[in-house]
Protein backbone atom coordinates (compact mmCIF):
# COMPACT_ATOMS: atom_id res chain seq x y z
CA UNK A 1 0.00 0.00 0.00
CA UNK A 2 3.13 2.48 0.05
CA UNK A 3 2.50 3.36 -3.09
CA UNK A 4 -1.23 5.19 -1.95
CA UNK A 5 -0.18 7.32 1.12
CA UNK A 6 0.18 10.25 -0.76
CA UNK A 7 -1.57 11.79 -3.73
CA UNK A 8 0.68 12.43 -6.89
CA UNK A 9 -0.05 16.18 -7.43
CA UNK A 10 -1.56 18.51 -5.00
CA UNK A 11 -5.04 18.91 -4.09
CA UNK A 12 -6.98 21.71 -5.24
CA UNK A 13 -10.59 21.74 -4.83
CA UNK A 14 -12.99 21.91 -7.70
CA UNK A 15 -15.50 23.89 -5.79
CA UNK A 16 -13.12 26.22 -5.30
CA UNK A 17 -12.14 26.51 -9.06
CA UNK A 18 -15.64 27.00 -9.88
CA UNK A 19 -16.40 29.50 -7.69
CA UNK A 20 -12.89 31.45 -8.29
CA UNK A 21 -15.27 33.55 -11.35
CA UNK A 22 -12.84 31.61 -14.31
CA UNK A 23 -14.77 31.51 -17.52
CA UNK A 24 -11.81 27.96 -18.36
CA UNK A 25 -11.42 25.14 -16.48
CA UNK A 26 -7.79 23.66 -16.11
CA UNK A 27 -5.95 21.85 -19.20
CA UNK A 28 -5.91 18.62 -16.83
CA UNK A 29 -10.14 18.66 -16.31
CA UNK A 30 -10.38 18.82 -20.34
CA UNK A 31 -11.34 15.07 -21.54
CA UNK A 32 -10.04 14.27 -25.14
CA UNK A 33 -12.37 14.80 -27.44
CA UNK A 34 -13.43 11.23 -27.82
CA UNK A 35 -14.83 10.82 -23.89
CA UNK A 36 -16.00 14.69 -24.13
CA UNK A 37 -20.13 14.32 -23.02
CA UNK A 38 -21.13 15.73 -26.60
CA UNK A 39 -18.77 12.84 -28.49
CA UNK A 40 -21.02 9.83 -27.84
CA UNK A 41 -24.98 10.53 -29.05
CA UNK A 42 -27.44 10.57 -26.43
CA UNK A 43 -30.79 9.05 -26.66
CA UNK A 44 -33.73 11.84 -27.40
CA UNK A 45 -34.92 13.17 -24.23
CA UNK A 46 -38.11 10.88 -23.12
CA UNK A 47 -37.65 8.20 -25.81
CA UNK A 48 -36.10 5.62 -23.65
CA UNK A 49 -35.23 5.36 -20.24
CA UNK A 50 -33.95 3.17 -17.42
CA UNK A 51 -36.80 0.85 -16.47
CA UNK A 52 -38.77 1.86 -13.02
CA UNK A 53 -40.12 -0.57 -10.50
CA UNK A 54 -42.49 -0.45 -7.96
CA UNK A 55 -41.37 -1.92 -4.63
CA UNK A 56 -43.96 -1.30 -2.79
CA UNK A 57 -45.03 -4.98 -2.58
CA UNK A 58 -41.74 -6.42 -2.03
CA UNK A 59 -41.52 -8.21 1.22
CA UNK A 60 -38.48 -10.31 1.98
CA UNK A 61 -38.16 -10.49 -2.15
CA UNK A 62 -41.16 -13.23 -2.33
CA UNK A 63 -43.59 -10.51 -4.71
CA UNK A 64 -43.00 -12.42 -7.62
CA UNK A 65 -44.07 -9.79 -10.10
CA UNK A 66 -41.59 -7.79 -8.31
CA UNK A 67 -38.60 -10.25 -8.26
CA UNK A 68 -39.49 -10.66 -11.89
CA UNK A 69 -39.26 -7.02 -12.62
CA UNK A 70 -35.90 -6.39 -11.00
CA UNK A 71 -34.33 -9.32 -12.38
CA UNK A 72 -35.21 -8.47 -16.01
CA UNK A 73 -34.53 -4.59 -15.26
CA UNK A 74 -30.55 -6.21 -13.94
CA UNK A 75 -30.36 -8.57 -16.67
CA UNK A 76 -31.11 -5.94 -19.65
CA UNK A 77 -29.86 -2.81 -17.63
CA UNK A 78 -27.90 -3.13 -14.64
CA UNK A 79 -29.93 -0.08 -13.55
CA UNK A 80 -33.44 0.93 -12.34
CA UNK A 81 -35.08 3.32 -10.62
CA UNK A 82 -36.43 1.98 -7.18
CA UNK A 83 -40.26 3.99 -6.32
CA UNK A 84 -42.23 3.06 -3.18
CA UNK A 85 -39.57 1.80 -1.71
CA UNK A 86 -40.05 2.25 1.73
CA UNK A 87 -37.60 4.79 2.89
CA UNK A 88 -38.60 8.15 4.35
CA UNK A 89 -39.38 11.19 2.45
CA UNK A 90 -37.90 13.30 5.00
CA UNK A 91 -35.05 11.31 5.53
CA UNK A 92 -34.13 12.20 2.12
CA UNK A 93 -35.04 15.06 2.76
CA UNK A 94 -33.01 15.86 5.66
CA UNK A 95 -30.04 13.51 4.37
CA UNK A 96 -29.61 15.88 1.42
CA UNK A 97 -29.98 19.17 3.26
CA UNK A 98 -26.90 18.21 6.07
CA UNK A 99 -24.36 16.79 3.30
CA UNK A 100 -25.32 19.70 0.89
CA UNK A 101 -24.65 22.31 3.68
CA UNK A 102 -21.19 20.48 4.80
CA UNK A 103 -20.34 21.44 1.21
CA UNK A 104 -20.78 24.73 1.60
CA UNK A 105 -19.05 25.46 5.04
CA UNK A 106 -15.71 27.28 4.58
CA UNK A 107 -13.08 25.68 3.24
CA UNK A 108 -10.67 25.39 6.58
CA UNK A 109 -13.84 23.60 7.91
CA UNK A 110 -13.91 20.65 5.50
CA UNK A 111 -9.96 20.79 5.01
CA UNK A 112 -9.76 19.14 8.84
CA UNK A 113 -11.12 16.13 6.81
CA UNK A 114 -8.85 15.93 3.76
CA UNK A 115 -8.45 12.33 2.87
CA UNK A 116 -5.48 10.41 1.24
CA UNK A 117 -5.34 7.76 -1.17
CA UNK A 118 -5.22 4.92 1.50
CA UNK A 119 -8.36 4.36 1.82
CA UNK A 120 -10.12 7.41 0.22
CA UNK A 121 -11.90 8.16 3.79
CA UNK A 122 -12.88 12.00 4.07
CA UNK A 123 -12.90 14.92 2.12
CA UNK A 124 -11.56 13.95 -1.20
CA UNK A 125 -11.12 15.68 -5.35
CA UNK A 126 -9.85 12.97 -7.13
CA UNK A 127 -10.23 9.02 -7.31
CA UNK A 128 -7.34 7.11 -8.81
CA UNK A 129 -3.78 7.91 -8.32
CA UNK A 130 -2.18 8.10 -11.62
CA UNK A 131 0.34 11.28 -11.80
CA UNK A 132 -0.80 13.50 -14.96
CA UNK A 133 -4.21 11.58 -14.81
CA UNK A 134 -7.36 14.56 -16.50
CA UNK A 135 -9.34 14.75 -13.62
CA UNK A 136 -13.38 14.81 -12.94
CA UNK A 137 -15.42 17.80 -11.86
CA UNK A 138 -16.32 17.29 -8.75
CA UNK A 139 -15.61 16.46 -5.00
CA UNK A 140 -16.63 14.08 -2.74
CA UNK A 141 -16.85 12.90 0.89
CA UNK A 142 -16.22 8.90 1.47
CA UNK A 143 -17.36 7.06 5.03
CA UNK A 144 -17.83 3.26 6.21
CA UNK A 145 -20.65 2.03 7.88
CA UNK A 146 -19.35 -1.82 8.29
CA UNK A 147 -17.43 -3.55 9.41
CA UNK A 148 -17.29 -1.58 12.41
CA UNK A 149 -14.08 -1.68 12.76
CA UNK A 150 -13.65 0.93 9.84
CA UNK A 151 -16.70 3.47 10.91
CA UNK A 152 -15.63 6.20 13.31
CA UNK A 153 -18.14 8.68 13.78
CA UNK A 154 -14.82 11.15 14.35
CA UNK A 155 -14.05 10.58 11.02
CA UNK A 156 -17.11 12.38 10.09
CA UNK A 157 -18.22 15.87 9.56
CA UNK A 158 -19.29 17.56 13.14
CA UNK A 159 -21.01 20.06 11.57
CA UNK A 160 -23.76 20.31 10.53
CA UNK A 161 -24.83 19.34 13.79
CA UNK A 162 -27.30 16.86 12.67
CA UNK A 163 -25.28 15.22 9.79
CA UNK A 164 -24.00 12.75 11.68
CA UNK A 165 -27.29 11.42 13.44
CA UNK A 166 -28.73 12.00 9.97
CA UNK A 167 -26.18 9.90 8.17
CA UNK A 168 -26.40 6.62 10.84
CA UNK A 169 -30.48 6.87 10.23
CA UNK A 170 -30.25 6.71 6.28
CA UNK A 171 -27.30 4.19 6.59
CA UNK A 172 -29.05 1.38 8.69
CA UNK A 173 -32.49 2.24 6.02
CA UNK A 174 -30.70 1.79 3.21
CA UNK A 175 -29.11 -1.24 4.28
CA UNK A 176 -32.46 -2.65 5.09
CA UNK A 177 -33.54 -1.64 1.61
CA UNK A 178 -30.49 -3.63 -0.15
CA UNK A 179 -30.75 -6.74 1.56
CA UNK A 180 -34.53 -7.40 0.88
CA UNK A 181 -33.13 -6.31 -3.21
CA UNK A 182 -30.20 -9.16 -2.72
CA UNK A 183 -33.22 -11.97 -1.63
CA UNK A 184 -34.96 -10.59 -4.95
CA UNK A 185 -31.59 -10.88 -7.00
CA UNK A 186 -31.04 -14.40 -5.85
CA UNK A 187 -34.76 -15.41 -6.72
CA UNK A 188 -34.60 -13.85 -9.93
CA UNK A 189 -31.86 -16.45 -10.59
CA UNK A 190 -33.89 -19.04 -9.89
CA UNK A 191 -32.13 -19.59 -6.38
CA UNK A 192 -33.80 -19.77 -2.55
CA UNK A 193 -34.01 -16.26 -1.30
CA UNK A 194 -31.14 -16.71 0.96
CA UNK A 195 -28.05 -17.66 -1.74
CA UNK A 196 -27.02 -14.37 -2.99
CA UNK A 197 -27.40 -12.56 0.49
CA UNK A 198 -24.99 -15.21 1.92
CA UNK A 199 -22.32 -13.17 0.04
CA UNK A 200 -23.00 -10.31 1.88
CA UNK A 201 -23.10 -12.25 5.30
CA UNK A 202 -20.38 -9.62 6.57
CA UNK A 203 -21.27 -6.77 4.70
CA UNK A 204 -19.39 -3.71 3.74
CA UNK A 205 -21.26 -1.12 3.59
CA UNK A 206 -19.92 2.70 2.53
CA UNK A 207 -20.90 5.71 0.92
CA UNK A 208 -19.37 8.49 -1.22
CA UNK A 209 -21.13 11.79 -0.95
CA UNK A 210 -20.41 13.67 -4.78
CA UNK A 211 -20.89 17.39 -4.77
CA UNK A 212 -20.26 18.77 -8.74
CA UNK A 213 -20.00 22.56 -8.80
CA UNK A 214 -21.26 24.76 -11.68
CA UNK A 215 -18.22 24.22 -14.49
CA UNK A 216 -18.06 27.21 -17.15
CA UNK A 217 -17.31 24.42 -19.84
CA UNK A 218 -19.38 21.65 -19.07
CA UNK A 219 -18.90 20.61 -22.97
CA UNK A 220 -15.75 19.73 -22.25
CA UNK A 221 -15.47 17.60 -19.19
CA UNK A 222 -17.29 15.32 -17.02
CA UNK A 223 -18.31 14.78 -12.89
CA UNK A 224 -17.54 11.11 -12.81
CA UNK A 225 -15.55 9.68 -15.72
CA UNK A 226 -17.12 6.69 -17.48
CA UNK A 227 -16.87 3.23 -15.11
CA UNK A 228 -18.84 0.71 -13.70
CA UNK A 229 -19.19 0.23 -10.05
CA UNK A 230 -16.41 -2.27 -8.56
CA UNK A 231 -18.69 -3.18 -5.64
CA UNK A 232 -22.07 -5.15 -5.22
CA UNK A 233 -24.81 -3.07 -5.60
CA UNK A 234 -25.27 0.77 -5.52
CA UNK A 235 -28.26 2.82 -4.22
CA UNK A 236 -27.94 6.22 -5.75
CA UNK A 237 -30.11 9.37 -4.28
CA UNK A 238 -30.37 12.67 -6.52
CA UNK A 239 -31.03 15.79 -6.78
CA UNK A 240 -34.48 15.25 -8.40
CA UNK A 241 -34.68 18.88 -9.88
CA UNK A 242 -31.31 18.66 -12.35
CA UNK A 243 -29.97 15.17 -14.08
CA UNK A 244 -26.23 14.43 -14.79
CA UNK A 245 -26.37 10.47 -14.40
CA UNK A 246 -26.44 8.83 -17.99
CA UNK A 247 -26.21 4.88 -18.75
CA UNK A 248 -24.44 3.31 -21.03
CA UNK A 249 -27.09 1.27 -23.37
CA UNK A 250 -25.65 -0.41 -26.47
CA UNK A 251 -23.81 2.36 -28.14
CA UNK A 252 -25.62 5.45 -26.68
CA UNK A 253 -25.71 7.44 -23.54
CA UNK A 254 -28.97 7.87 -21.79
CA UNK A 255 -29.59 10.68 -19.26
CA UNK A 256 -31.37 9.73 -16.27
CA UNK A 257 -34.30 11.36 -15.58
CA UNK A 258 -34.92 11.08 -11.44
CA UNK A 259 -37.78 10.38 -10.41
CA UNK A 260 -39.61 12.52 -7.35
CA UNK A 261 -37.98 10.70 -3.48
CA UNK A 262 -36.81 7.31 -5.96
CA UNK A 263 -33.62 6.02 -5.72
CA UNK A 264 -31.78 4.62 -8.68
CA UNK A 265 -30.08 0.95 -8.34
CA UNK A 266 -27.41 -0.29 -9.83
CA UNK A 267 -25.72 -3.86 -10.16
CA UNK A 268 -21.88 -3.49 -9.43
CA UNK A 269 -19.16 -5.27 -10.63
CA UNK A 270 -19.43 -8.38 -7.65
CA UNK A 271 -22.89 -9.35 -8.56
CA UNK A 272 -22.07 -9.33 -11.96
CA UNK A 273 -19.82 -12.11 -10.99
CA UNK A 274 -21.53 -13.84 -9.06
CA UNK A 275 -24.44 -14.52 -11.26
CA UNK A 276 -21.73 -15.38 -13.78
CA UNK A 277 -22.81 -12.19 -16.31
CA UNK A 278 -26.41 -12.92 -15.50
CA UNK A 279 -27.26 -9.57 -13.89
CA UNK A 280 -24.94 -6.55 -15.87
CA UNK A 281 -22.57 -4.23 -14.44
CA UNK A 282 -22.69 -0.98 -16.82
CA UNK A 283 -21.00 1.63 -17.57
CA UNK A 284 -22.20 5.29 -16.89
CA UNK A 285 -20.84 8.93 -16.08
CA UNK A 286 -21.64 11.91 -14.63
CA UNK A 287 -22.26 15.26 -16.52
CA UNK A 288 -22.26 18.80 -15.23
CA UNK A 289 -23.59 21.91 -16.09
CA UNK A 290 -22.92 25.40 -15.74
CA UNK A 291 -26.17 26.63 -14.26
CA UNK A 292 -26.42 24.75 -11.61
CA UNK A 293 -24.64 22.46 -8.66
CA UNK A 294 -25.87 18.94 -8.08
CA UNK A 295 -25.65 16.40 -4.73
CA UNK A 296 -25.63 12.76 -5.26
CA UNK A 297 -24.99 9.99 -2.47
CA UNK A 298 -24.10 6.88 -3.50
CA UNK A 299 -24.61 3.84 -0.99
CA UNK A 300 -21.97 0.69 -1.89
CA UNK A 301 -23.23 -2.45 -0.49
CA UNK A 302 -20.31 -4.93 -0.83
CA UNK A 303 -19.14 -8.55 0.07
CA UNK A 304 -17.16 -9.42 2.70
CA UNK A 305 -13.68 -7.74 1.88
CA UNK A 306 -11.70 -11.05 2.19
CA UNK A 307 -13.47 -13.45 0.82
CA UNK A 308 -12.52 -14.82 -2.63
CA UNK A 309 -15.63 -14.02 -4.55
CA UNK A 310 -16.13 -16.14 -7.67
CA UNK A 311 -19.20 -17.56 -9.74
CA UNK A 312 -22.08 -19.25 -7.54
CA UNK A 313 -21.76 -22.48 -8.30
CA UNK A 314 -25.27 -23.53 -9.16
CA UNK A 315 -25.70 -21.17 -12.10
CA UNK A 316 -22.80 -22.79 -13.74
CA UNK A 317 -23.54 -25.40 -16.75
CA UNK A 318 -21.47 -27.05 -19.49
CA UNK A 319 -22.89 -24.58 -21.74
CA UNK A 320 -22.61 -22.04 -19.51
CA UNK A 321 -18.86 -22.50 -17.48
CA UNK A 322 -17.18 -19.86 -14.99
CA UNK A 323 -16.37 -16.64 -16.80
CA UNK A 324 -14.38 -15.38 -13.54
CA UNK A 325 -11.52 -16.10 -11.81
CA UNK A 326 -12.41 -16.00 -7.88
CA UNK A 327 -11.08 -12.61 -6.36
CA UNK A 328 -11.30 -11.00 -3.20
CA UNK A 329 -12.86 -7.57 -3.30
CA UNK A 330 -9.52 -6.35 -1.11
CA UNK A 331 -7.63 -7.31 -4.55
CA UNK A 332 -10.41 -5.99 -7.07
CA UNK A 333 -10.80 -2.65 -4.90
CA UNK A 334 -6.84 -2.46 -4.72
CA UNK A 335 -6.65 -2.60 -8.86
CA UNK A 336 -9.31 -0.14 -9.03
CA UNK A 337 -7.93 2.49 -7.23
CA UNK A 338 -4.78 2.66 -8.81
CA UNK A 339 -6.54 2.77 -12.10
CA UNK A 340 -8.92 5.15 -10.82
CA UNK A 341 -12.97 5.54 -12.06
CA UNK A 342 -11.87 4.70 -16.10
CA UNK A 343 -14.04 2.32 -18.21
CA UNK A 344 -15.50 -1.42 -17.53
CA UNK A 345 -13.22 -3.93 -16.30
CA UNK A 346 -15.34 -6.87 -16.89
CA UNK A 347 -16.76 -8.39 -19.67
CA UNK A 348 -19.00 -11.16 -20.11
Amino acid sequence: MDCLREWPEPIVRVQSLSESGATTIPAHYVKPPSERPSAAPAAAAGAVSIPVVDLGKLEDGADAETVKAIAEACRGWGFFQAVNHGVSPGLLRRAREVWRAFFHLPMEEKQRYANSPVTYEGYGSRLGIQKGAILDWGDYYFLHFLPLCLMSHHKWPAQPPTLRETTDEYGEELRKLCRRLTKALSMGLGLEADHLPAAFDEEGTCMRVNFYPKCPQPELTLGLSAHSDPGGMTILLVDDHVAGLEVRKDDSWITVRPLPDAFIVNIGDQIQVLSNAAYKSVEHRVRVNASSERLSMAFFYNPRSDVPIGPIPHLLTTDRPALYQPMTFDEYRLFMRKAGPRGKKLTG
